[in-house]
């Protein structure tokens, strides 16, 4: 991977990942993006891959950013597969607003690893955000 690219001047200093690139706690760098550990992982190896520099939410993110973000997950899927076989799937999303569970207002994507048994019944995947929704019949 290359070095991490240097702190952008862009930061602010009551964001917590601001502060958490500034402590150089990123587990990896790429480019204009970093990983992180999830402060409350959902499961064990649970990443967060944020911008370097302060911005919003992954709607503001630049194309750069995007690309190296695309890259960086998938090198990490590449090294997590092989250290842990008992990963079988992954969920790959991002929270954009407070409606949609957006907590730290830095741009970031999580990437969670996933066991068969992790969860009673993980049919409907991500749909589980909604209390409700995640069952479903379509067939």
């Amino acid at each position: 991977m290359p070095e991490a690219t240097e702190h952008p001047d862009n930061s602010d200093s009551s964001c917590l990942f601001c502060r958490w690139i500034r402590a150089r706690k990123a587990v990896e760098t790429l480019g204009t993006v970093a990983a992180f550990n999830d402060g409350y992982p959902v499961t064990d190896g649970h990443l967060l891959i944020a911008p370097l520099r302060h911005t919003p939410d992954w709607f503001s993110m630049t194309s750069k950013e995007l690309r190296d973000s695309d890259t960086l997950i998938r090198a990490l899927v590449e090294r997590i597969r092989p250290r842990d076989p008992l990963v079988t799937g992954f969920n790959i999303g991002t929270n954009i607003g407070a409606s949609a569970g957006q907590t730290v207002f830095h741009a970031h994507i999580h990437l969670i690893p996933r066991r068969d048994g992790d969860t009673a019944n993980p049919k409907g995947g991500v749909r589980g955000v909604i209390d409700g929704k995640r069952e479903y019949h379509p067939f």
